[in-house]
């Protein structure tokens, strides 16, 4: 697939990046965004490494297989964070996964890394995680410490997934840095963190007012 025929994925994640830059949860070069756009063989189509979530343009994309290979002629890398997204598709079934640095997933991670994850419930947002039909329930968001070596940090998610594979939640955060969430498409992945994104925010001021 080339970039005109991948235009659609590249417009919405360009959209995606200045929505969030507006809401402070990707701001500088921090983030990034990626989308399944073949599946035999998957190539993801991925932000470039270093550029700036707010002005994101056409040709600040790349493409990689599910080994996080760069298999596109560019002269623009990939995030070290690549392995991550290609965790998810693999395991998860994800066909986009969006990488976010909000203040609140900073702050609640760092909190609730000692416990492992952090307890969403009681909230009528949760219903807009795919699953979730009713307020009166409770998902448990991973939370991993935070490491420069992606190989390892991504086995230690894979090993997580491994023992709860009945933990539905499209999201875990990492320690200090924010948090990855996904879904069967861009429109969905992008629901789950404005989802997760609430809640984060509602719990971490619920906190507060305690």
């Amino acid at each position: 697939m080339n970039a005109q025929e991948d235009l659609p994925h590249r417009q919405a994640l360009i959209r995606i990046g200045q929505d969030f830059w507006q809401r402070g949860w990707s701001r500088g070069t921090s983030s990034n965004f990626s989308a399944v756009t073949s599946n035999e063989p998957i190539r993801l189509l991925i932000t470039a490494s270093g550029k700036d979530k707010g002005a994101l343009n056409e040709e600040d994309f790349v493409y990689v297989d599910e080994a996080g290979k760069l298999v596109s002629e560019s002269d623009c890398k990939s995030s070290a964070e690549t392995l991550l997204h290609c965790w998810a598709v693999v395991h998860r079934g994800a066909r986009s996964v969006l990488h976010t640095h909000s203040v609140w997933a900073t702050i609640l991670s760092t909190k609730f890394l000692q416990q492992g994850g952090i307890w969403l419930e009681g909230f009528e947002m949760l219903k807009g995680l795919q699953g979730i039909t009713t307020h009166q329930t409770r998902v448990w968001l991973p939370v991993f410490a935070n490491t420069q070596d992606m190989v390892a940090l991504g086995q230690t998610v894979a090993d997580y997934w491994a023992t709860n594979e009945s933990n539905l939640v499209p999201g875990f955060l990492i320690a200090g840095h924010g948090m990855y969430a996904w879904g069967n498409d861009i429109a969905t992945a992008t629901r789950h963190v404005e989802v997760l994104e609430f809640l984060l925010e509602c719990s971490g001021r619920a906190m507060m007012m305690r």
